[in-house]
């Protein structure tokens, strides 16, 4: 599982990347394979609403010799403190066991007055596991954001340390 939520980080620092200088996310399909291979695919449909279904169509079917896979979409995070942009990462371990990860990474879009900034990410969904460990996950996943060593940079120089 930590396999995966560091792959999550991975993707997901590189979604934050894509949208840092104020484009809109096509959303990306990541995925590993049992020998260490790893691919990207963008989702690229004349509807963004239809990319990220084929995107969601794809993380839940798998493929074969797939060992995980990741789904970073662009959307709206729905919180008390109001609507936020926010990177939506789905990710999937389909071996040994199916485990899957929902996380949000919100953040402001670089058309705001205060420019681009990117919040805490937040665990939305762990499914799987009875009782997650949420900091060793939280652990696996910056460790993935940090592997992603461009998207890491601009995710640490517009890491606002606060929480929406």
């Amino acid at each position: 599982m930590y396999e995966m939520a560091g792959m999550a980080g991975f993707f997901g620092a590189h979604g934050i990347w894509s949208v840092s200088d104020g484009e809109t996310l096509v959303p990306l399909l990541g995925h590993e394979y049992a020998d260490g291979r790893k691919g990207m695919e963008r989702l690229v449909h004349e509807d963004l609403d239809d990319a990220v279904k084929a995107g969601q169509a794809a993380l839940e079917a798998g493929q074969e010799g797939w060992v995980r896979a990741v789904l970073v979409a662009d959307a709206y995070l729905h919180l008390e403190a109001g609507r936020f942009d926010a990177l939506i990462v789905n990710a999937v371990e389909y071996l040994p066991e199916r485990w899957s990860l929902q996380m949000a990474i919100p953040y402001r879009p670089e058309s705001s007055p205060d420019g681009f900034a990117v919040y805490r990410p937040k665990f939305i969904d762990v499914v799987g596991v009875d009782e997650p460990d949420f900091a060793a996950l939280a652990d696996a996943f910056f460790a993935g954001v940090d592997s992603h060593e461009q998207a890491a940079a601009t995710w640490d120089a517009h890491l606002i340390d606060e929480s929406v």
